[in-house]
């Protein structure tokens, strides 16, 4: 007698850079590992293969981030607290981060900015995100979200246990890694202020 599979039926679904990403991290965390001794080898045409295919994702993400115009030092440097940041800004912590964006207040008059009509935490938006999706979130993040220009602020996480502290430093350097590929400006904020990488 034959046995029926009672999987749900798959759903067509539409490509995003978002999973096209997801799919090259994980297509390049399989072929780095080794599995058991009967496996056959990746072979070097596959591995290059999806290291070519990342590498168009994120040329292609740095075309779209290339439209937001350089960054103004005499603006951001001005800056001496995050919460008067007007840019994206992330908070690194251990298996994730947080990206925070304020977006750009839609009202163009002075009448009654920052008040408690039009507050500026209300425009603010706090996305929770893996360290390998900060591409494509980046890349969703409006260029009106940008008054200095293609500039990202970046800090670790505060109330973080010192354990942790090891595997934060590590993304954090990832990060600014991948932020200096897609061609960011890092503007790494200490607690003690912020210094210019």
């Amino acid at each position: 007698m034959p046995t029926h599979d009672a999987s749900p039926p798959l759903l067509p679904c539409r490509p995003t850079l978002l999973s096209s990403l997801l799919i090259a991290s994980v297509s390049l965390l399989a072929a780095g590992a080794t599995g058991c001794t009967h496996s056959a080898p990746a072979s070097p045409t596959n591995e290059r293969a999806v290291v070519a295919q990342h590498q168009q994702l994120t040329d292609e993400v740095r075309k779209e981030l290339e439209l937001i115009p350089p960054p103004s030092k005499t603006r951001y440097l001005a800056v001496k607290s995050l919460s008067s940041w007007e840019n994206p800004y992330i908070t690194v912590q251990g298996g994730m981060l947080t990206l925070h964006v304020t977006v750009a207040d839609a009202n163009t008059s002075g009448l009654g900015e920052g008040s408690m009509l039009r507050p500026v935490g209300a425009r603010r938006q706090n996305l929770d995100i893996r360290v390998g999706e900060l591409p494509a979130a980046l890349n969703a993040v409006p260029q009106t979200a940008w008054p200095y220009g293609r500039v990202i602020a970046i800090e670790e996480a505060h109330d973080a246990p010192v354990s942790a502290r090891p595997e934060i430093r590590r993304n954090m350097e990832s990060i600014m890694r991948s932020l200096g590929d897609l061609g960011i400006v890092v503007y790494e904020w200490n607690e003690g202020g912020a210094s210019l990488r």
